[in-house]
């Protein structure tokens, strides 16, 4: 649990912050067209900054899942925690202590994949969810 916490801690702040900048960053035009609209703040919300704000959100999202990563390993090396449930983390200490330098390597290989798969995995994220609308996803055309 402990481990868990540590991870999200150090993971949420890029969201937090990308997420603010991303509902601050309303185009002023459209802005000026719902006040003339009479839109309501909550109507606003909805149907403006959220939507403007999400290509920011699934940034901040694909910075933090790296981030969650390497909170998770370091305070499973600060915590120490072993036994059978033991992460990779711990299998790359106890490989350290014992010499054991193709085990490290191959847990630090595993560890680096988990990085590049997560990462992939907010890629396709953010395709699937901009790619049909957001001028940041959208192919190209020559």
């Amino acid at each position: 649990m402990s481990l868990t916490i540590c991870a999200t801690v150090i993971a949420i702040f890029p969201i937090i912050s990308n997420t603010t900048i991303g509902l601050r960053s309303v185009d002023p035009g459209l802005l000026s067209y719902f006040r003339m609209n009479k839109s309501t703040r909550f109507a606003t919300l909805m149907r403006l900054r959220i939507p403007s704000a999400l290509p920011y959100f699934l940034a901040g999202l694909r910075i933090s899942s790296g981030m969650a990563l390497i909170g998770a390993v370091v305070a499973e090396f600060v915590a120490g925690t072993g036994g059978w449930s033991a992460g990779l983390a711990y299998r790359i200490l106890q490989a350290g202590f014992q010499l054991d330098i193709p085990l490290m390597f191959a847990a630090l290989l595993l560890i680096a994949m988990t990085g590049v798969v997560l990462y992939a995995l907010m890629v396709a994220l953010t395709k699937t969810l901009l790619g049909h609308w957001h001028e940041s996803e959208m192919a190209e055309e020559v």
